[in-house]
């Protein structure tokens, strides 16, 4: 299978030279040509446009920021829908609105293409080590018909369901680990308070029933407001997004909803 990689990023850019590891063909496009300079020494083209790309591609896959960014990339006028062939599939790998991916999974279908959303947890780290998470949501041929290009950077792969399945998953975790900040950090202060010093507390916890990824993010000698800086606007986005699907279910998302928006206002970005 060719493969076209778009954003190149700490997350896609690992992703990216896995895929070129493993032996795919692979094209590269970015918008910046500095992105591409760490892919010299690797057996990577690139193209001059998205949809150069894509028509050398049978996947391509999209770990662009936020919504915009992938519809730009998709529907623009040179935009990777411009250039796949009918049989081609594109992986959206970036946490956005579930409804983002229906809406261009129905423009693919009417082009002969499938949509995939995957997006993914783990880190560049993860992607390195092949042991990146992604959560999959479309139809079983095209998630197959990829799988061997998502094994070259991922385990567990998980198939959840229909187009959007894999993004409002995606969007729970991050809902969960906003909450589980709140609560961790709102415990090591009470301890403190308590008397019990809040490293030696957090060293306790982490190898108790208690532990959680979040609590090692701001123990160790992380704090929250450090994690803040690189990751706030994020999870903000995030949290608002499951918010919103939740409100326009007409469904209560109940406290770990509560704790989210606490975690966001410690952090000084309020959803």
């Amino acid at each position: 299978m060719r493969v076209g990689f778009i954003g190149l990023g700490s997350q896609g850019g690992p992703m990216a030279r896995r895929i070129v590891e493993e032996g795919f063909e692979t094209t590269l496009w970015a918008r910046r040509p500095a992105s591409l300079e760490p892919y010299a020494d690797t057996a990577a083209k690139s193209a001059a446009t998205p949809a150069e790309l894509a028509a050398a591609s049978d996947l391509v896959c999209l770990c662009v920021v936020g919504d915009d960014d992938v519809r730009q990339v998709l529907e623009g006028e040179q935009g990777v829908l411009a250039g796949l062939q009918p049989g081609g599939i594109v992986a959206i790998h970036s946490t956005v609105h579930p409804d983002t991916c229906r809406e261009l999974a129905e423009k693919a279908a009417a082009q002969g293409v499938s949509l995939i959303d995957a997006p993914v947890s783990g880190g560049g780290m993860a992607a390195q080590a092949r042991r990146l998470l992604v959560m999959v949501g479309g139809d079983d041929d095209a998630v197959e018909r990829a799988r061997p290009v998502l094994a070259s950077y991922a385990d567990p792969i998980v198939h959840l369901g229909g187009v959007g399945s894999g993004q409002t998953t995606k969007l729970l975790n991050n809902l969960l680990f906003t909450a589980n900040l709140a609560t961790a950090k709102s415990a090591l202060d009470l301890g403190n308070e308590l008397g019990v010093d809040a490293a030696r507390l957090g060293e306790v916890i982490t190898h108790g029933t208690a532990n959680s990824f979040a609590l090692g993010r701001i123990t160790g000698g992380g704090t929250l407001e450090v994690l803040a800086a690189h990751a706030a606007t994020l999870l903000r986005k995030d949290v608002g997004l499951i918010a919103g699907l939740a409100s326009d279910a007409d469904i209560e998302p109940g406290i770990v909803l509560t704790a989210a928006d606490a975690t966001l206002a410690m952090m000084q970005h309020p959803r």
